[in-house]
């Protein structure tokens, strides 16, 4: 566990944010977090910060725009954690010009920020695998309940760059500006492209965080709206797992430096959307309430990640198997009655 150190989490009340933070203060860490507050459930997590740690605690509420504002503050930390993003494809394609100026001009931000800091700052950039091509259709198999990889278990970091979505881009231009900015300006940064992300604190909504939203539509018999086909299959990650992966990067820089890695559950935590409607109604004993709709524009019809590099690099890999994760998902979910 890193300690001592100031740290500064962009989105630090949101569920990928305060779940880093207060893990940081329970070992008696400063923490800033830097938050607008705009997403669902940022506010009640902010309590949760507020309730309970060890360490030192300070919060700015303000957005990743306001280069001001992260100029005050972001010189006074040695670690950042960039988690704070507009994480929809479905708003992105509402709103572009949004998605733009959160995404990329945000990060835009931060980079120049920290260039222009005394030196040896770290940088943890939250990326995507939606900055990946989707998986050709004959590298992709249909089964009864899912899609699958031909001949391969994941898909690992060269593979080819490939932007869909007004997100897809934004995220996609942001990730590799952070790798620029290594190159051309010497900082220390790390890319991780995450997949599908799941555990407490996630306050998930209908385009965003899907495992929680069909997790509690089902707990209070409400309709599952499925896209597509629901075959399609991503791996995901519990929580726990991915902050260990935020320190192993840091803990290990002299190494991770300038890298990018996949960040996900791999093969074994893969899931179609009817596989975990099956898991859902084995779990809770009742037939789960589904009504199929059209494709989402960009919707990748599989993505497992490999993670072999993250293994080799900072021997990091996933612990916490779906089957056990998404029951702690449940538990709190029946805990604040979601």
């Amino acid at each position: 566990m890193i300690k001592h150190q100031k740290f500064f989490i962009t989105g630090g009340a949101g569920f990928i944010g305060s779940n880093l933070a207060m893990r940081l203060l329970k070992s008696g860490n400063y923490v800033t977090i830097f938050d607008n507050l705009s997403r669902k459930g940022s506010e009640e997590n902010l309590k949760w910060l507020k309730s309970e740690n060890n360490g030192t605690l300070n919060v700015i509420i303000n957005d990743i725009r306001n280069k001001k504002a992260l100029e005050e503050s972001i010189p006074h930390h040695n670690i950042i954690y960039h988690t704070a993003a507009q994480v929809s494809a479905d708003t992105s394609i509402q709103n572009p010009v949004d998605d733009f100026e959160i995404n990329i001009n945000g990060t835009l931000n931060i980079l120049e920020v920290i260039r222009k800091s005394p030196k040896n700052k770290i940088l943890i950039h939250i990326s995507t695998n939606k900055v990946y091509r989707p998986v050709e259709k004959d590298k992709i198999i249909e089964r009864k309940l899912r899609y699958s990889l031909k001949n391969i278990s994941g898909l690992n970091e060269n593979e080819y760059l490939e932007f869909f979505s007004p997100y897809g881009c934004s995220k996609g231009a942001a990730d590799q500006y952070v790798n620029d900015y290594h190159r051309v300006f010497n900082l220390n940064t790390v890319v991780l492209r995450q997949s599908a992300i799941y555990g407490p604190r996630q306050f998930g909504k209908e385009e965003q965080g899907w495992i929680a939203h069909i997790y509690k539509q089902a707990l209070s018999d409400k309709l599952v709206k499925i896209f597509g086909n629901g075959k399609q299959v991503r791996d995901i990650l519990f929580i726990d797992d991915l902050i260990d992966a935020y320190f192993k990067v840091v803990e290990n820089i002299k190494i991770t430096n300038g890298q990018s890695y996949n960040i996900g559950g791999g093969l074994k935590n893969s899931l179609s959307i009817l596989e975990f409607i099956n898991f859902l109604e084995k779990r809770l004993n009742k037939k789960i309430k589904k009504k199929f709709v059209d494709w989402r524009p960009a919707d990748q019809r599989i993505f497992i990640s490999n993670c072999l590099k993250a293994k080799k690099d900072f021997n990091w890999e996933p612990k916490i198997n779906y089957q056990t994760g998404l029951i702690f998902l449940e538990n709190w979910l029946k805990e604040i009655k979601m």
